[in-house]
């Protein structure tokens, strides 16, 4: 009698993809899952390298930003080779600094620092006011309503499985040229169980963070990352870690791009809790640029 073996969920993968193996001390191998994506997602490589700080973190000490780079493309094939250093240890603060190599190149750096929780001054931003997720239409009925006559492109990305489901306030930038203010929300939710754990919930909150930011900065434009006459691709990332999050109901992720100038685009987030509660900002240059003609 065979035992039935069944997939794991998009969840679970992306769990075990942050599930980085120690191969040295403060060097750590990361996998990319077989998706068939022809490039790493830049989300990917920032949970990563995020996890492979946090493991050299000893302590209650909880990250509060990163500032990342990404140099190269990473290569889904082969494994990603973390290497993490210890730049200073403080009283309160801990900073490290990983970069990811690729073929023996650097194809992503980070750089991370981590504080031991205290009290102090509190205020935030008030969360904008928009439909409930509930009101809005699911992934289930995007695909039932809209993709069929969708290109391509845009099909592959709505019906492929993902471990973050998304519902856009608006569905207009999709299925448009319109020229748009080039400002978002979109509410974000786990599509699976994230470990009680202050450390996959930071990298599960960093993967999801490079998720449709840099379609913000295309709005204005009457066009998206799924041109396929546009070469996009992120630069540099930044995010704040206000307040923990457990991941397990939606979260807004409300963008807005300030500018878009010498083939690059700024785009601004910030990532609220249903109740209100700003949970984490963000900030993201990407290159937004016209292929050169054949």
């Amino acid at each position: 009698m065979t035992r039935e073996t069944t997939e794991p969920s998009a969840m679970e993968t992306l769990l075990s993809t942050l599930d980085l193996e120690p191969i040295e001390v403060d060097i750590f191998r990361g996998r990319s899952p077989k998706v068939g994506w022809q490039r790493v997602f830049g989300g990917q490589v920032i949970g990563q390298a995020l996890m492979a700080a946090q493991r050299t973190i000893e302590g209650e000490r909880f990250v509060h930003s990163l500032h990342a780079y990404f140099m190269r493309p990473g290569d889904p094939s082969v494994p990603i080779i973390y290497q993490a250093e210890r730049i200073r240890d403080g009283s309160s603060f801990n900073t490290r600094r990983v970069v990811a190599i690729q073929h023996g190149k650097a194809i992503f750096a980070l750089s991370a620092s981590f504080q031991l929780e205290e009290p102090g001054f509190e205020h935030q931003i008030a969360m904008p006011d928009v439909e409930m997720p509930e009101a809005l239409l699911g992934e289930q009925q995007i695909k039932e309503r809209y993709l069929a006559h969708a290109p391509e492109a845009i099909r592959k990305y709505w019906q492929r499985e993902r471990p973050i489901e998304i519902r856009p306030v608006s569905l207009t930038h999709y299925f448009s040229d319109r020229k748009l203010d080039p400002k978002q929300d979109v509410w974000v939710r786990a599509t699976g169980p994230v470990p009680d754990d202050r450390l996959y919930q930071a990298a599960v909150l960093a993967y999801l963070s490079d998720m449709t930011l840099l379609d913000t900065s295309l709005y204005a434009h009457g066009t998206s990352i799924f041109d396929q006459s546009l070469q996009v691709a992120s630069l540099d990332h930044s995010m704040w870690f206000h307040r923990p999050c457990k991941l397990d109901d939606w979260l807004l992720y409300t963008q807005d791009s300030p500018s878009a100038s010498g083939a690059r685009g700024l785009t601004r987030g910030s990532l609220f809790a249903r109740s209100g509660e700003l949970i984490a900002s963000v900030a993201q240059e990407g290159l937004i640029r016209k292929k050169a003609n054949e």
